[in-house]
């Protein structure tokens, strides 16, 4: 008897592009500075983007192109969380609890990007080196490029 076997890749659909930013500005200002040069009106939800698998949670902006139908995401590479150490004093009793600054990525293969923009369109109207020009003529952006799709590893961290 013949074996039918199906892969995850085979259900992957293409239909978004995803825009790495380096930048040192907070969450909230890159929103901003995105609205102000782009003109769209990201404005983040209510929940963060929260992975129970992970541990973290990543904060997530959305603006909703009702024109063009695109749905435009700016998302944290990076959530940094401060737990406590399991490491022992070698005391009975405890001195002073200390704590270690922990550091979680979204897609843990491109470490150095600081955020992602994730454009999800139907057609594909939005082309990715025009909206990088875009993005690098803003000042307080330090680089920004297109992530081709077969580069990320951890696809289903998109998926939100």
């Amino acid at each position: 008897m013949a074996k039918h076997q199906l892969l995850l890749d085979d259900f992957y659909d293409p239909s978004f592009i995803l825009i790495a930013i380096h930048s040192r500005l907070e969450d909230y200002r890159l929103a901003y500075m995105l609205n102000k040069y782009l003109g769209v009106s990201l404005s983040r939800l209510r929940q963060d983007l929260d992975y129970n698998y992970l541990d973290a949670s990543f904060a997530i902006y959305q603006w909703e192109d009702t024109e063009r139908q695109d749905v435009w995401n700016l998302i944290a590479n990076v959530c940094k969380k401060e737990e406590a150490s399991l490491q022992s004093s070698g005391t009975l009793f405890q001195q002073g609890a200390t704590n270690i600054l922990k550091t979680y990525y979204l897609l843990p293969e491109f470490k150095k990007v600081d955020y992602f923009i994730k454009v999800t369109s139907d057609d594909a109207s939005i082309d990715g080196d025009d909206l990088v020009g875009e993005l690098n003529a803003i000042p307080q952006i330090v680089a920004s490029y297109v992530i081709e799709p077969e580069r990320i590893k951890t696809k289903n961290n998109l998926i939100f």
